[in-house]
């Protein structure tokens, strides 16, 4: 009967031990850390005419490829807003890889923020990326773990098991 009845209370409190933590930018830098920089202007449209050749060219140095994170945050079943900039595509074209970053243009149109600003993510199932300016909430399992990609560096990583628009109450 013990059994039965321990079986039933954490049947019950299951989704209490599985909850999610909705986490901000911030919080992904240290207290004591010096906070990141603000992100840099998308173009000087005095130079639009070179954008096309900037967009091809080499990318812009990272600001902080090597920021401070938040060890206590490994392991953190996390919920996090941000923009999608594509790594890898599936097949059928949707982004299996990518980096989330706190702000639009992030890694591609300026230099990549701090390292501690930066998410590594894989998702299996891939999302439908329409438009780079569209946040999206990403949900998975967050690790303090550095990891590199041909834009930037990334102080986390995560495989996304839920991918959905943010969208504004």
């Amino acid at each position: 009967m013990r059994v039965l009845i321990v079986l039933l209370v954490l049947l019950l409190a299951g989704p209490a031990f599985s909850q999610v933590r909705e986490l901000h930018w911030h919080e992904l830098v240290p207290d004591d850390a010096p906070p990141p920089p603000p992100p840099m202007a998308v173009h000087d449209l005095s130079r639009l005419g070179d954008v096309l050749l900037e967009e091809y060219g080499a990318p812009a140095p990272q600001q902080e490829p090597a920021a401070p994170v938040v060890a206590e945050l490994d392991g953190v079943a996390s919920r996090l807003p941000g923009y999608i900039v594509p790594l890898e595509l599936s097949e059928d074209g949707r982004v299996i890889e990518f980096l989330l970053v706190p702000y639009f243009g992030a890694c591609i149109h300026v230099p990549p923020p701090p390292s501690n600003q930066i998410v590594h993510v894989k998702a299996p199932q891939g999302v439908v990326q329409d438009a780079l300016y569209q946040p999206f909430w990403v949900q998975g399992t967050l690790r303090v773990e550095h990891q590199s990609s041909e834009l930037a560096e990334a102080g986390y990583s995560m495989e996304a098991q839920l991918i959905e628009y943010y969208v504004l109450d």
